[in-house]
């Protein structure tokens, strides 16, 4: 599949949008397809990326940040989504310090190697995900049982309702994994 909406060019980018890009690369090494992909589109880009951040980056959750990107394999992964399953597997792996894990929970996260909080949370993910006209209080209670409050469950369900949004665009445009992201998190770093 090729991309359907070519990236712009990242000279041609507003100043701050280029200057978030390039502190991604100088990060990570590469510039991830999707900071390119979206921006062809500035208002947008930038909204996607403030709400990304408010729920990825808060601080006052109880989700751990593997826990986020466990949520996002799994749910990218039920909406076929080759770019973010790729994409925050590799963070999931880095997070959680598991090479196994990313394949784990997008195959079938009921038989990975995970904590029963960590089932649980993907159990609402995944209800969400599938099935949001279905919660009920028990969904609710079941959460509560793991030391999850209200707040919590909403960013459960915010951080699978925004990927969604997230692996609609990516599969609509043809957008695709960057090769870096395949072996992020798998054998362990070179010193």
């Amino acid at each position: 599949m090729t991309q359907r909406y070519p990236a712009p060019a990242l000279e041609d980018l507003p100043e701050d949008i280029r200057t978030r890009i390039l502190e991604v690369q100088e990060k990570s090494g590469f510039i991830p397809n999707v900071f390119l992909g979206l921006a062809r589109r500035p208002a947008e880009w930038r909204a996607f990326f403030a709400y990304h951040d408010a729920l990825m980056l808060r601080e006052e959750s109880n989700l751990t940040k593997g826990e986020r990107e466990m949520i996002v394999t799994t749910t990218s992964a039920a909406n076929n989504c080759l770019y973010c399953v790729v994409a925050h597997g590799a963070i999931l792996r880095i997070y959680e310090k598991k090479p196994l894990v990313a394949d784990q929970v997008a195959v079938n996260y009921r038989k990975a190697d995970i904590s029963a909080r960590q089932r649980a949370i993907l159990d609402f993910a995944m209800k969400v995900c599938q099935h949001a006209d279905e919660l009920e209080d028990a969904d609710f209670e079941a959460l509560h049982a793991h030391g999850l409050n209200d707040e919590d469950i909403w960013d459960i369900g915010a951080i699978t309702a925004f990927f969604g949004l997230s692996n609609r665009i990516a599969n609509m445009s043809g957008m695709m994994p960057n090769p870096e992201f395949y072996l992020m998190g798998r054998l362990p770093r070179q010193k």
